[in-house]
């Protein structure tokens, strides 16, 4: 009786961790006495207790942040930068069999990838280009991840921080920079202006009856202010037809 209880015990504990259950997104790398059997799941799968073993492999999406690096632009700038990782594995077999711990290999691949990458791009590529920089370091991390059996689908870099002395540098530069656009302008200004005034002086001096038009219209505006006294030079065009008129000798009648 108790050689009985005591084998249907046995019988069940051999059962139990003969057996296993993947979940859709699981995968299961069975060895068999030490070699590479097969790749089983998702579902149930049966093991011969002591002969097969088997390594659970998640196929879903890992999101890995990336620690903050120390790196030193082009233009020899110090600054920290941090990312973060998008991959999956797609090829369970290698990644258990190719690699330790893929997981710590990618993390660590991730972050000096992050330095040699950054490094041979100025400050102001890292802040202005950063969709070709995070296109850079998604190619290279999958082409070297790709005998590991991972994917690497998006590599994002967060934060470009910068020391106190570089952020007032820049900060002046770009101050620099307005007033330099400010003056560019001013001068394009003056510039426009006096091609213009140049192409109505070149326009009154052939018609000088548009010169006295404009002599009338200034007086006109100059008249609306009353409690000011306007010395206003008269143009000798003007006067000419009096003073002939003045010096003509007086006519005789019959």
């Amino acid at each position: 009786m108790i050689s009985t209880t005591l084998l249907l015990f046995l019988v069940v504990i051999v059962a139990a961790s003969s057996l296993r259950i993947l979940r859709e997104y699981e995968r299961g790398v069975v060895f068999q006495l030490g070699r590479f059997w097969r790749v089983k799941g998702p579902g149930l799968v049966i093991l011969v207790p002591g002969i097969q073993q088997m390594v659970r492999v998640d196929l879903r999406i890992v999101v890995m942040d990336v620690p903050s690096q120390d790196v030193i632009s082009k233009d020899n700038v110090t600054l920290k930068v941090n990312a973060v990782l998008y991959f999956r594995v797609v090829d369970p077999e290698r990644a258990v069999i190719q690699v330790e711990d893929f997981l710590a290999a990618t993390s660590q691949l991730a972050q000096t990838t992050l330095r040699a990458v950054l490094g041979k791009h100025s400050l102001d590529e890292m802040l202005s280009e950063r969709e070709r920089l995070n296109l850079d370091l998604q190619k290279i991390l999958d082409s070297q991840t790709d005998a590991w059996g991972i994917k690497v689908t998006n590599v994002e870099i967060k934060h470009v921080d910068l020391n106190e002395t570089m952020i007032r540098a820049i900060a002046r530069e770009a101050e620099a920079e307005r007033e330099r656009r400010a003056k560019v302008i001013h001068a394009e200004g003056e510039l426009q202006a006096s091609e213009k005034l140049a192409q109505a002086a070149t326009i009154l001096a052939r018609e000088p009856q548009a010169i006295q038009l404009r002599y009338l219209e200034t007086l006109t505006v100059i008249a609306a202010d009353k409690n000011s006294t306007i010395v206003f030079p008269l143009p000798m065009d003007l006067l000419g037809p009096l003073l002939k008129t003045l010096d003509r000798p007086p006519t005789t009648g019959a």
